[in-house]
C-alpha cells in the first residue's frame, strides 16, 4: 500500500498541474480578446487648431494609444477643423480624425463613400463671444460688425455662416468677415481688432478659459428662433439642436447663468479600408480612456459606449462594430 498511494498522488499532481495550465491559457485568451500582439505601424490623426479641443483630445488620445499599442506610431496633424479633417480622411491624407456631424454630412468630395464612423464622442457648443461692454445682444446685432467666422476649412466657418443666414445676415455683405479661429480670435478681440467671434467646440475650451483670466467678455445667446430657422434650411442643419451652455462651463464669465445656444455631435471617423483589427483596438482605447482623457479634456467625459455607436450620418466601421458587439451586455 505504501508504494501505490505515492504513485497515485504524483499522477494527480501532474493532472492538476495540466488542468491549471489549460485554465491559465483560457484566462489569457479571455483577457486578450483582440489578439495576443497589439497592432503596429504608423497612422496619421488629423486634429484641429492650437488652443482647440480637437488638438488637445488628439494629443491625449495618442498617449493612451501608445500605452495599449506601443509599436504603433501616431502622427498628429493640425488643421483648420472639421471640414479639412473630413477631406483629409476621405482622400487618404489622414487615417483617423474628429469632425462635427454637419461637416461630415456636407462633404461631397472624393472618397465620401469610403468614410466610416468609429465613435460618437461629445457635442460641440456654438459660442459667440463679444466684449462685456458690447452693444451686441443677439445674432441680428452683428450687422455692420467685424466678426471672426472661423478658418476657411473649419467647422466653425460652416456653422457660423448658417447661423448668420438664419438671422438674415449675409456674411459677405452685412458684416466684415474675419478668418480667425480659437488660436487668434481671443487676442484680436482683446486688441479691439474684431467686435465678435464665433467658436464651436467642446466645453470648456482652453483658449476661452485663458481669455477669461484677464479679459472681460460674455456670450451672446443663440435662441430657439435661430434653431428653427436653421432647421428650415434643411440638409446638414438637421444635426443642430437647441441647448443651454451650462453655468459651470466658464464660471468667471457666466456668473451662475446658462446661455442658450446650439450643439452638434462630434464623430471619431476613419475610412472603410482601414484595418479592422487596428480600428477595433483604437475603438477600445477610446472608450477605455474616457476618464483619463476626461480629467484634462472635460468634454471627453461624455463618451459612453451606449451612445458611441450612433455615428450618423456615417455607417460604423467593421472594426468598431466588432468592438461594440464584444462589450454588448
Amino acid at each position: 500500500m505504501s508504494r501505490v498511494f505515492p504513485r497515485i498522488g504524483r499522477r494527480r499532481v501532474l493532472q492538476g498541474a495540466a488542468a491549471g495550465f489549460v485554465a491559465f491559457g483560457l484566462l489569457l485568451w479571455w483577457l486578450l480578446p483582440l489578439g495576443d500582439a497589439p497592432p503596429s505601424g504608423t497612422i496619421t490623426f488629423s486634429t484641429g487648431t492650437k488652443a482647440g479641443v480637437y488638438q488637445e483630445y488628439g494629443r491625449r488620445l495618442r498617449a493612451e494609444l501608445d500605452k495599449d499599442m506601443p509599436n504603433l506610431n501616431v502622427r498628429l496633424l493640425t488643421s483648420d477643423g472639421s471640414q479639412e479633417n473630413v477631406a483629409r480622411v476621405a482622400t487618404g491624407k489622414a487615417d483617423f480624425t474628429i469632425a462635427a456631424a454637419d461637416a461630415v454630412q456636407t462633404y461631397a468630395g472624393p472618397g465620401a463613400d469610403r468614410l466610416r464612423g468609429v465613435a460618437r464622442l461629445y457635442d460641440d457648443y456654438v459660442q459667440l463671444v463679444v466684449p462685456r461692454d458690447s452693444d451686441v445682444r443677439s445674432v441680428a446685432d452683428l450687422k455692420g460688425k467685424r466678426v471672426a467666422i472661423g478658418l476657411p476649412h473649419s467647422g466653425v466657418r460652416l456653422i457660423a455662416n448658417r447661423v448668420l443666414k438664419a438671422a438674415h445676415i449675409d456674411a459677405k455683405k452685412d458684416i466684415t468677415p474675419m478668418a480667425d479661429g480659437i488660436d487668434t480670435g481671443p487676442d484680436r478681440l482683446k486688441r479691439g481688432e474684431i467686435d465678435a467671434f464665433f467658436w464651436s467646440g467642446g466645453l470648456p475650451t482652453a483658449g476661452l478659459e485663458r481669455l477669461s483670466a484677464d479679459y472681460a467678455f460674455r456670450f451672446v445667446p443663440i435662441g430657439t428662433d435661430i434653431v428653427a430657422e436653421l432647421h428650415d434650411q434643411g440638409g446638414a442643419s438637421r444635426y443642430y439642436r437647441a441647448t443651454n451652455m451650462p453655468e459651470s462651463a466658464y464660471p468667471v464669465v457666466q456668473n451662475g447663468s446658462t446661455v442658450a445656444t446650439i450643439a452638434v455631435s462630434n464623430l471619431l471617423m476613419t475610412r472603410k479600408d482601414m484595418d479592422p483589427r487596428l480600428t477595433e483596438w483604437v475603438t477600445r482605447t477610446v472608450l477605455k480612456s474616457r476618464d483619463g482623457i476626461g480629467a484634462h479634456v472635460h468634454s471627453a467625459q461624455l463618451v459612453d459606449v451606449r451612445t458611441a455607436i450612433y455615428t450618423d450620418p456615417l455607417a460604423l466601421h467593421d472594426g468598431a462594430r466588432r468592438y461594440y458587439r464584444s462589450v454588448k451586455p
